[in-house]
């Protein structure tokens, strides 16, 4: 058995592809998102690869004709989508929003459990709490607008099916760029905390993150039974579960932060007249109902 049918055999089954015909993922041409695409087309299954160019970098084009090549070479199909973002800040935001906008729903992306540590790290610190735990999870509910099929496999897995396949990722600039919190979390934080704790973290907090999932599941079915904008529902409910319903009624792209969901109930308690929440929007009370005011809706 040669290499590259070793690495294919021991990582495919610990990957969590949907079961479809036509596989479509979101292919930078970075380590993970290339390993995607081979370990996808591996399935046998119908695939096409989608290369998203934000025209940030003068080296895109080249980097689009490498992902071109590693699909042909797989036998993929290759759609690369040309978007518009401009510098300044917010960058990484507005990239990833601008990118997700153009993919269809359902798009498989190579995110790996090192991503999912460094997710929870970031979350954790934004006051996220149960939610902060659960916030990248494989989507292979129903509906999901993103698949994440690589969670089980480390980073240096996927930089491995990479080397096998003699395939040279593309270098991400941002991935070494410190106005990111994310790459100082990868390259200083996780680091640090295996030194202090004498174990690596990155199995430890996935395995949390899949625990608080199938909690914040639970709660969110609960909390469904509780209609947000009725003041005395929210009264005599338990608080997490009138947390659940408020954070969930909020909802846009991002959920609230804690602080503006504990303000809509003190509003429901009678304790302000109103409050501010995210996107510029109000939410106030007036007879018993809460209502959102502004752009929010």
């Amino acid at each position: 058995m040669s290499f590259r049918d070793r690495v294919l055999e021991d990582l495919l089954p610990r990957c969590s592809f949907p079961e479809r015909d036509h596989l479509q993922c979101a292919v930078s041409g970075g380590a993970d998102s290339a390993a995607l695409l081979i370990l996808a087309a591996a399935t046998g299954c119908r695939v096409t690869a989608y290369h998203v160019d934000h025209g940030l970098r003068s080296e895109s084009g080249a980097e689009a004709a490498r992902v071109a090549v590693l699909a042909e070479a797989v036998g993929a199909e290759m759609r690369c989508i040309e978007v518009e973002v401009g510098d300044g800040a917010n960058l990484e935001a507005r990239a990833r929003a601008a990118r997700y906008g153009v993919l269809p729903d359902g798009i498989l992306v190579g995110h790996t459990a090192d991503d999912l540590a460094e997710t929870v790290l970031l979350q954790l610190f934004r006051g996220g709490a149960l939610d902060a735990l659960a916030s990248m999870d494989p989507g292979d509910r129903s509906g999901a607008s993103v698949v994440r099929p690589l969670l089980s496999l480390r980073r240096s897995e996927t930089e491995a099916v990479c080397a096998a396949f003699g395939y040279e990722p593309v270098q991400d600039e941002w991935n070494q760029d410190e106005r990111f919190a994310r790459v100082r979390i990868r390259a200083e934080v996780l680091p640090l905390l295996e030194d202090v704790m004498g174990r690596d973290p990155v199995p430890l907090l996935g395995r949390a993150a899949r625990l608080a999932r199938d909690e914040r599941d639970l709660i969110e079915q609960l909390a469904e039974g509780i209609d947000p904008t009725d003041v005395r529902a929210l009264r005599t409910a338990p608080r997490a579960l009138a947390r659940r319903a408020v954070r969930s009624w909020l909802r846009d792209e991002y959920p609230p932060d804690a602080a503006a969901v504990d303000r809509v109930l003190d509003v429901a308690l009678g304790l302000r007249q109103a409050t501010e929440v995210g996107g510029s929007g109000r939410v106030a009370r007036t007879g018993g109902r809460l209502r959102i005011e502004g752009p929010s809706r």
